[in-house]
């Protein structure tokens, strides 16, 4: 029988232990948004639409080393609403920002977060998922596409081709309304 060291395995590349992101420091997190996306991130539409809202921290996970203890990436959910031409609100589930250290992407760890996210939802009681995003990778893996959300508009700047909605084929949704904070939201 071979020693563990001569099997063919890549022992050095391991997902991490996916965990409640309300478990972690906040400056951590803080710390780690900024790592990804900058320090004027705060500045960027996606933030206007969660505007005044609390993190649902039932959705909202963490990617941890757990033997180095770092944080290695984050994913947040909040509540949102597209308010249709008529006023009224249909609420969804905002997902982002999904966050991973520079120094650790490309090594699925955006994909096992988005994984445990969507494992904690009921497909039969979820509502539509929304997010700003790279439509090839999102759409590729989990099914977030552009395709529903043209006649959609936000509250600052955006490209229309990375406004992505996941939700069922079935789901009643507006073909035109401003997305932005859901006021009557509850945390899931």
């Amino acid at each position: 029988m071979p020693a563990f060291d001569s099997l063919p395995i890549d022992w050095t590349h391991k997902l991490p232990t996916i965990i409640p992101l309300a478990e972690i420091d906040p400056e951590l997190v803080e710390s780690l948004l900024d790592a990804a996306f900058g320090k004027d991130r705060t500045e960027r539409t996606a933030y206007k639409v969660r505007e005044g809202m609390e993190m649902l921290e039932g959705l909202s996970v963490a990617a941890v080393d757990m033997a180095e203890n770092e944080l290695l990436g984050s994913l947040q959910c909040w509540p949102a609403a597209l308010t249709d031409e008529a006023g009224k609100m249909h609420p969804m589930i905002m997902v982002g920002p999904v966050a991973v250290h520079p120094d650790c992407q490309r090594q699925g760890i955006g994909q096992a977060m988005i994984a445990a996210m969507l494992k904690e939802l009921h497909r039969e009681e979820s509502l539509p998922l929304v997010m700003i995003g790279d439509p090839a990778y999102y759409d590729r893996f989990f099914g977030f596409s552009p395709e529903r959300t043209g006649g959609w508009t936000l509250p600052g700047p955006w490209d229309p081709d990375r406004l992505l909605v996941r939700a069922p084929n079935d789901a009643v949704l507006p073909e035109k309304g401003k997305l932005g904070p859901w006021t009557k939201a509850k945390t899931v």
